[in-house]
Order: C-alpha cells, then structure tokens, then sequence
C-alpha cells in the first residue's frame, strides 16, 4: 500500500534518515548477542524510540534478560537491574527515607528505579502490591515518596521479563500494570542454526563483556523527539480508534483496549515508521504492530476460554474486520 508522503513542516527527510540509521547500529549490536530473532530485536528498539516500556514473556531460557541486557548497553546510559522476588518490597523499588542521625534530618536513598534502563527480571514473581510500585514511574515518569515527588530522566524504559503464568511461583500481572506496558514481546526458541551458533559464540565467555555502547542517551532523546512529529494522518487516526473500538465491543473478549492503547498504537506505530525511513505512518504500520501493542491487555471472555481460542486469534479476527483506509483518503 502507498500513500503520498505528507511531510511535517518542522520534519526534515535527514532526521527520519538519522533514525533509521542509529537504529539500525542498535540492532546490529543487539544481534551480536541475540541471533535470529530480528523482530523481536526491532519491536524491542520501536518500544525504545516511543518512549514505551517493553515486557518479554517466554519460558526461562530462551534469552528474555540477554536482550534486556544487550539493548541496555548498546545505549551509554545508566542501567540498574531489579531482580523480582517474592519478599520484594516496593521501597526496594522506589526508594525509602532514612533517618540519618548525624544530620538529623531523613535522606532519600534511590531504588532501583532511578535509572535510564530499568530491566525488571522476572517481575511476575513479586507480590501485586510490588508490581504496583512501577505504575507511577512508568507512566509519569516519576516517583513520590513521603510526599515528596522525584522526577525520572529522560530517557526512560522499563524492560520486564515474565514467565507464563502457568509456571510456579508466579503472579499474573494486574490489569493496570500490563496496560502501561506499550507492547509485549515473545522471544521463543531459536532456530537450529541459531542455536549451534550460540554453542560456538556463548560456551568460551559471555559475549556481553564485550559489547560496547553505539549511542547515548542524549541521541535517544533526540530520535524520540523526531519519531514525535512523524505525521499520522486522520485516516490512519481513524483506523487505529476504529481497531481498538473493536476490540471492546467483541463479545469473546471481556476486556478491550483501552485508551491508553490506542495512544501506545500509535506512538509505535510512529517509531515503525521512522525506522523505515518515513516521516509518516501507512495504515499498515498499525496493523503490523497490533499484535504486540494490544494483545496483552485483553481478556478472554468465558466462553472463548472454555472453547480453547486464544486472545491471538480472537485479535487477528477483530482486526480483519476493521475496513483498512483508502490510500488517498
């Protein structure tokens, strides 16, 4: 599908270029580490460039904190790493005031939020009211404690892994918290060539020692600041509203997409955009980012659970639904 390019006044074609390109250095960095799995690599850097936060759900093993870990170092920036365990505490996550008796006076001692990269390992095996100690911080990127706000820098992005909730020892995540997650990612196994590289490149040393930085966090702020002003059409507006309206109004989910997801949508589907070089969103950039932006945040509704079908499917059928817009309109 084509639609004329509708450039934004303040958007040159070398900034989308620029993108593209420095985008295009992360994954090549990523893929150092993580072999075959470029979409995995590429959904991971859209969520980066939107400003999202990304959750990777697979079965251990299959190199859920590996990507965290190697998309966080190809940007110079701080990383912290929160382990997330039963006995976890939220003021592990956000920080805590503590009484210094030679000042007299309470100091604040940042948590491992307070970080650029944020990589939350395993985040399903801390208790709910854990979990809920990153609703604040992702979504206004910033943390109160004793009444006192402390504001986050930009850039921000929490990287969670989870294991499926069938495995032992796990929580589902809230309903609010996986809303504040821009997309959900599976890695799966890698393919049989995929693996024997790995033996080769993974059994002598952990090829992360010698992963070095392509970028900074400064850069990062200026591609979002770019990826911002891509231009979405009323069409292409219209088509993602149109989709998660949908979505709400399917008798086999219980729970649609909310608000929030249409703007995730979108935003997204502005980074996708820029990374192929266009300072304007296709109809198509939506529709190929559905899957990991809305699936998550839906509920199956009875009977499509007992029926067996998955929220997947019952996505995919949603969306063929939903008239894609004429190119010129």
């Amino acid at each position: 599908m084509h639609v004329e390019s509708s450039t934004h006044p303040q958007l040159e074609q070398a900034d989308v270029a620029t993108v593209a390109r420095v985008a295009g250095r992360i994954r090549a960095n990523v893929e150092k580490v993580i072999e075959g799995k470029p979409d995995v690599v590429s959904a991971s850097l859209v969520v980066l460039l939107a400003e999202g936060h990304l959750l990777l759900e697979d079965v251990p093993g299959v190199g859920k904190t590996m990507l965290s870990k190697a998309l966080a170092r190809s940007i110079d920036s701080t990383v912290r790493r929160i382990q997330f365990t039963p006995d976890l505490l939220p003021s592990d996550v956000t920080g805590v005031s503590v009484y210094n008796q030679n000042t007299r006076e309470f100091e604040f001692r940042p948590g491992g939020v307070f970080a650029n990269i944020v990589i939350g390992d395993e985040i399903n095996r801390a208790s709910p009211k854990t979990q809920s100690a990153l609703l604040e911080c992702m979504e206004e990127r910033q943390v109160t404690v004793d009444n006192v706000t402390y504001h986050l820098e930009p850039p921000f992005m929490v990287i969670a892994t989870q294991n499926p909730v069938e495995m032992e020892g796990t929580y589902a995540l809230p309903e609010a918290q996986r809303d504040r997650f821009m997309a959900r990612v599976s890695v799966g196994y890698p393919t049989t060539a995929a693996e024997i590289a790995m033996l080769d490149s993974h059994t002598a040393l952990n090829p992360l020692d010698d992963l070095e930085p392509v970028t900074d966090g400064a850069e990062i702020r200026k591609l979002s600041a770019i990826v911002g002003q891509v231009h979405v059409s009323q069409a292409v507006q219209r088509y993602a509203v149109a989709i998660t309206s949908a979505t709400r109004e399917a008798p086999e989910l219980l729970l649609g997409a909310s608000p929030r997801a249409t703007l995730h949508l979108v935003r997204a589907a502005k980074a996708y955009a820029a990374m192929q070089q266009r300072d304007y969103v296709l109809p198509d950039d939506v529709r190929a980012l559905v899957p990991s932006v809305l699936a998550h945040r839906l509920l199956p509704s009875a009977e499509a659970a007992v029926s067996g079908r998955q929220v997947a499917s019952v996505l995919e059928a949603v969306t063929a639904r939903v008239p894609v817009p004429d190119p010129d309109a």
